[in-house]
């Protein structure tokens, strides 16, 4: 079963492959800055729960690994009891000794493997949650990285349109320029020829 964060992860996914191309791109979409941030917000907020939960399943690792040495603790003073009761008469003395070794030999040796199984455990959770937490970040730094190359283009293309526009304002005021001299030389003509009939 997914988490709550992959989740949301394969939702920012879902959303950015339902957005349209740029016109004339075929890399470039159009994102809704609403819409991630709203996917962000939520993924924001759902990170701390994925982190108490791994902490809590190590906490349990902990409780295990306390049960270990309270049971290997409540072995060996079992094995010092038994001990004196058997040291308490000397010709099973020697008996006595090599029964309570063996148990004390038994007991730490459990309780070692309990505590080697349960710090092994515990050291695969932690280092499972940091990569899942490391790939998890770099999902949303490329999804950020997107969003930032999609708002470069917007902006160069909004530029570019402005200088088309700019020029084409140039172009008509010169032709106006043009226009305008064009028919002061048309005017002065005329009227030389006026002056030259009525002399």
């Amino acid at each position: 079963m997914n988490s709550k964060i992959e989740q949301i992860i394969d939702e920012i996914q879902e959303y950015i492959d339902s957005c349209k191309y740029q016109p004339l791109s075929n890399s470039k979409i159009v994102v809704s800055k609403d819409e991630m941030d709203e996917l962000l917000r939520e993924l924001r907020m759902k990170t701390p729960e994925e982190i108490k939960r791994y902490q809590k399943i190590i906490s349990n690792r902990d409780a295990i690994m306390d049960d270990a040495k309270t049971k290997a603790e409540a072995m060996l003073r079992e094995a010092t009891i038994h001990t004196n009761e058997l040291v308490s008469e000397h010709e099973i003395m020697q008996q006595a000794y090599a029964q309570a070794n063996e148990i004390i030999a038994q007991a730490t040796e459990k309780a070692q493997m309990i505590l080697d199984n349960a710090t092994k455990d515990a050291n695969e959770i932690r280092i499972g949650a940091i990569q899942y937490t490391d790939e998890m970040l770099g999902s949303l730094h490329n999804i950020v990285n997107h969003a930032i190359d999609s708002a470069s283009a917007k902006y160069d293309n909004l530029l570019s349109d402005l200088k088309r526009t700019c020029e084409i304002i140039d172009t008509n005021r010169a032709s106006l320029s043009a226009t305008d001299e064009q028919e002061s030389v048309a005017e002065a003509a005329e009227a030389d020829a006026e002056s030259v009939r009525e002399e």
